[in-house]
């Protein structure tokens, strides 16, 4: 009983401290493993949790790839219950949700820069691919980002006629389109090319432009009007 006591007095000691630490000074020079073990007190609140930090990492390969990991994969790793997982898996949405309604408000994304950072935020911790449209008015001010699909972009995925609806319904003068690739590599595909200009043409059709269309990469984005796609009708480059 002493001892258990002791142990106690110890991690609650070592909590403590990792805590003031965390306030004190941040995050950025604390180790991959105390960051986690940190985290982890919030879902497991009377255990030490450093031996757990290790194992997750190993198993893993990294702090952000034990938070990109799925519900059901982190809970074959012993020592994970349901709270854990939860937790863990919901970081990144809330990482997400939180860039997102930092750009609340009027927002105007003006040139393929403004875009590209504000679809990066749309991204951010996602491990599979998502397909949002932008709907803008004639100032360029966002009206609505509206989700289009989840997983490989392709025509069969997206559903034009919606697309065009749901632009309509905003009252939306210009759309960007933003995915993700999370294999990492940013460049599009002949695939995402077509989808640009499937789409392009049947918003064409009601009388609004397609003017970009940005692939978000981990920390780089591409933008198809950047790279001249759409000859003069996307996007324009930001002013220096």
């Amino acid at each position: 009983m002493g001892n258990e006591s002791k142990k106690s007095n110890v991690h609650a000691g070592h909590r403590k401290r990792l805590k003031s630490q965390a306030l004190a000074h941040g995050l950025d020079e604390m180790p991959a493993y105390q960051a986690l073990e940190l985290l982890l007190y919030y879902a497991i609140p009377y255990k030490d949790t450093n031996e757990l930090a290790h194992l997750l990492i190993d198993h893993f390969g990294s702090f952000s790839a034990v938070l990109n990991a799925d519900y059901y994969d982190l809970l074959k790793v012993p020592g994970v219950g349901q709270n854990t997982a939860s937790l863990l898996t919901l970081m990144p949405e809330f990482f997400r949700y939180f860039q997102r309604d930092s750009f609340s408000g009027d927002l105007f994304l003006r040139n393929w820069q403004e875009l590209g950072e504000y679809a990066q935020s749309l991204f951010i911790g996602c491990s599979y691919e998502r397909v949002y449209m932008i709907c803008l008015n004639t100032r360029y001010k966002v009206l609505k980002t509206v989700l289009l699909s989840e997983g490989t972009l392709d025509s069969a995925n997206i559903n034009f006629r919606i697309a065009v609806e749901a632009a309509l319904r905003h009252h939306s003068k210009y759309v960007a389109l933003a995915h993700n690739h999370p294999s990492g590599t940013f460049h599009p595909s002949s695939q995402d090319i077509q989808v640009t200009r499937d789409l392009g043409s049947s918003l064409m059709a009601v009388e609004i432009s397609l003017v970009d269309h940005v692939i978000v990469a981990g920390d780089s984005f591409y933008s198809l009007s950047e790279h001249g796609f759409f000859r003069g009708k996307g996007l324009p480059a930001p002013r220096i």
